[in-house]
């Protein structure tokens, strides 16, 4: 059975415009689904803006998955780059999946994986701000 991926997941899988780790990252997040196996880590660079609100001035992400946690990632990293962390903490999965052009529904759970990841390494920034 063939799985049929839109042109921007392929085009996402084979040039993501994110992929790297990032060595001085304010924040960090992973997370990983033990049934496919799939690893996502987010690195957050978090700055001010002019009106004083903290915003993902950059974002990047190492996955080790299919090429639906990878294309997912790179989606992710595309929609919450210079959002304010509100603003970010409101992507979904189901925003990941419409930029992407849709995704099979056996892999949904890419999706699910960039939500998290995202929330997460926001968590970990507010904790070290404490």
């Amino acid at each position: 059975m063939a799985t049929a991926y839109s042109k921007e997941v392929m085009k996402r899988f084979k040039k993501p415009k994110f992929a790297r780790e990032m060595k001085d990252a304010d924040a960090f997040g992973e997370v990983g689904n033990p049934t496919c196996g799939d690893v996502m880590k987010i690195f957050l660079k978090i700055s001010k803006n002019k009106k004083g609100d903290e915003f993902i001035k950059d974002i990047s992400f190492q996955t080790f998955g299919c090429v639906a946690a990878i294309s997912a990632s790179d989606a992710l990293c595309e929609l919450a780059k210079g959002k304010t962390i509100q603003e970010a903490l409101k992507i979904t999965r189901d925003d990941i999946i419409k930029l992407l052009k849709g995704l099979p529904s056996i892999k949904f759970h890419c999706s699910v994986l960039g939500e998290e990841a995202l929330q997460k390494a926001i968590e970990d920034y507010k904790k070290k701000k404490k």
